[in-house]
């Protein structure tokens, strides 16, 4: 049964295809930090470790948040890992290095880099007319911009 919210059936569609292309950033991005909590190396590793756990845990509320977004509009979160790479923009990281400052610039651009895009996507959301997508993206938007701060603090 389709959600009666205000928002028209196609603009709906269009906001979840839009909020699956950022389910997938945010899931490559989470591999991508759990990538960097498991494998970084050197005199910093523990409080690296650490650090690395506290932001993948910030990005698995978030992904399951933005999942749920999804389905309160009436449609399905996307959920193949396949499918992810497809729609993302994210590249997947390779690391020459395993130190904390090789992965800590990898993950600032990326967190930059969804950011960026969802910026874009709010202007998108106006043209929907769906203020409760907007304002979601919007903390979405504030929690990357700290993520990104305490990474770059690190720099």
């Amino acid at each position: 049964m389709q959600p009666k919210i205000g928002v028209k059936p196609r603009d709906l569609s269009a906001i979840a295809n839009s909020l699956n292309k950022l389910l997938a950033d945010e899931t490559v991005l989470y591999i991508m930090t759990r990538n960097a909590h498991w494998n970084v190396e050197g005199k910093d590793f523990h409080a690296m470790h650490l650090f690395f756990e506290t932001q993948y845990k910030e990005l698995a509320h978030m992904i399951d948040d933005l999942a749920e977004r999804i389905r309160t509009l009436g449609h399905y979160a996307v959920a193949k890992m396949s499918k992810y790479l497809e729609l993302t923009h994210l590249e997947e990281m390779d690391a020459e290095k395993n130190d904390s400052t090789t992965y800590i610039k990898k993950l600032l651009a990326a967190h930059e880099s969804i950011i960026y895009s969802m910026r874009e996507n709010v202007d998108e959301d106006e043209d929907h007319k769906d203020v409760g997508t907007e304002d979601f993206v919007t903390g979405l938007i504030e929690k990357h911009e700290k993520m990104a701060w305490m990474l770059r603090a690190h720099l």
